[in-house]
């Protein structure tokens, strides 16, 4: 590592006011706060190579410089939005715990947020400390390197920092220890970003906020000549956007836990895990909030309160655009989940492609079983993967050995009729395509599933004994969800 008096290389990026250029009405200008303590608990050297600089270079140091005591760097923007919370509108919202660090772009030519989570208060805190606990900055971080490791749209955690507070919390045993973090994703837009320029009758706001976002983020409508032909195709995209996202999380058995409008990011990424969990046995109607009483935010829900989170991003894009276009946009949606669904299930079964109507047939019929009998969601594709053998096109009677049938009648059944179908899947298979299937299975289906009591089992080694050696340890292993534990 080079020395800490070195120039910071995380300052010396090529910083791009591309919001901050839009004016005052997006945002305040905001302060950090100033933290006792200083302990670099992750740093995403990943992310370091996707902005061109060598993990090698930046040291330790230059992490708690630019990220913990947040020297060097100004403005902050704490953004200022809206949001429909659990179905009803809450117009005292915008960043309350956190602000737009800065802009930068990637060796891919993209622009890139790095935005903060617990730097402190801002005029949007409402009586909160503006803090984060360091338990749910450990639990982002694993978040969001796990889905991305099972090929999720989703934001990345740069670093996050331990800051030496004792903090209090309802849902945490307290006092508890406190932490910032930066989080690294394509925009902190949000659909309520939107929303809140509708609610104080700014439709010229509307119109240079959507005219950036297309410029920035969705260069197929940036094309459109025409002003509503460029809005309605961005509409489309983010439709489609957010279908497959959805789909990405309903194939890795994810539950987000708060698909506010807030938390609904305006270039269809996936951010902001707070309460979020992966179900262990599939359930539609696993939560993951514990205040989720009703069940809104249930893992089956999710499509459709996206796809509601997208109906009433209309009202303020109805300005905009006509709302026929919008409609006729949003009626997409279902089908592209469809789509994107399929297309993910298929990968889990090993199947590249199949006939449209056998597609939906084999998808179909393998949740129905899932959802019938007692065995693990991840568990059952785990068990196809390393059970897999070309011989099951030549005889059913091998497909997917389970004792679960010994006990159960009725899922004896199920499973001999999925067997049957599978079977009939697998003639589609020429002899290469066979081959392939064992591979695409090991490289679809997670050896390591990030489960709540994985959580559970590495925060107790940090409050007790300040042992971090098992968090790091999970953390290589979400990281490489498709290799045996004991070789992550």
């Amino acid at each position: 590592m080079v020395a800490a008096s070195t120039p910071n290389p995380l300052l010396a990026l090529d910083y791009v006011p591309a919001l901050e250029s839009l004016g005052p009405d997006y945002y305040d200008r905001v302060d950090a706060a100033e933290f006792p303590r200083h302990a670099l608990r992750f740093r995403n050297d990943d992310v370091l190579r996707q902005l061109g600089l060598s993990p090698e270079t930046v040291d330790d140091a230059h992490f708690v410089e630019a990220f913990g005591k947040f020297r060097g760097r100004e403005p902050f923007l704490a953004l200022r939005y809206h949001g429909y919370q659990f179905g009803e509108y809450n117009p005292f919202l915008g960043d309350g715990r956190g602000f737009l660090y800065g802009q930068v772009r990637g060796l891919d030519g993209e622009l890139y947020d790095f935005g903060t989570k617990g730097s402190g208060t801002t005029p949007y805190s409402r009586g909160g400390d503006g803090r984060l606990t360091l338990k749910g900055g450990v639990r982002e971080v694993l978040a969001a390197e796990a889905l991305y490791a099972l090929g999720v749209h989703t934001s990345r955690t740069l670093s996050l920092i331990e800051t030496g507070e004792s903090l209090w919390r309802g849902d945490e045993p307290s006092p508890t220890r406190s932490s910032v973090m930066v989080r690294f994703n394509r925009s902190h837009i949000r659909f309520g970003t939107f929303e809140r320029l509708d609610y104080i009758d700014r439709p010229d706001l509307i119109q240079t906020l959507l005219e950036h976002v297309i410029d920035v983020y969705y260069p197929a409508a940036r094309l459109c000549t025409d002003a509503i032909a460029r809005y309605t195709q961005f509409y489309a995209e983010l439709i489609d956007r957010v279908a497959e996202l959805v789909a990405q999380w309903m194939s890795v058995g994810f539950c987000h836990a708060v698909l506010n409008t807030d938390n609904m990011s305006i270039t269809g990424e996936s951010f902001d895990y707070g309460p979020y969990a992966f179900m262990d046995g599939y359930d539609r109607r696993f939560t993951a909030a514990y205040f989720d009483y009703a069940g809104r935010y249930s893992y089956g829900n999710q499509p459709a309160i996206c796809k509601w989170n997208l109906y009433k991003l209309q009202k303020p894009l109805q300005r905009v655009i006509p709302q026929s276009a919008l409609d006729d946009a949003l009626a997409q949606f279902d089908d592209r989940y469809r789509h994107y669904y399929t297309q993910r299930m298929l990968q889990k079964l090993g199947f590249a492609a199949l006939p449209e109507d056998l597609a939906q047939d084999v998808v179909q019929q393998t949740i129905e079983l899932l959802s019938s009998v007692s065995v693990g969601y991840h568990t059952f594709f785990l068990e196809l993967a390393r059970q897999f053998s070309p011989a099951w096109q030549q005889n059913t009677t091998h497909i997917f050995a389970t004792p679960m049938q010994a006990s159960d009648p009725a899922a004896q059944a199920l499973l001999d009729r999925w067997r049957q179908l599978y079977h009939r899947c697998l003639q589609e298979q020429s002899d290469d395509q066979l081959a392939a299937m064992r591979d695409r299975l090991r490289h679809t289906n997670p050896e390591t599933v990030l489960l709540r009591p994985e959580i559970e089992a590495i925060w107790e080694p940090i409050t007790e004994a300040d042992n971090w050696e098992p968090f790091y340890t999970l953390l290589k292993r979400v990281q490489n969800p498709f290799l045996p534990p004991d070789a992550a």
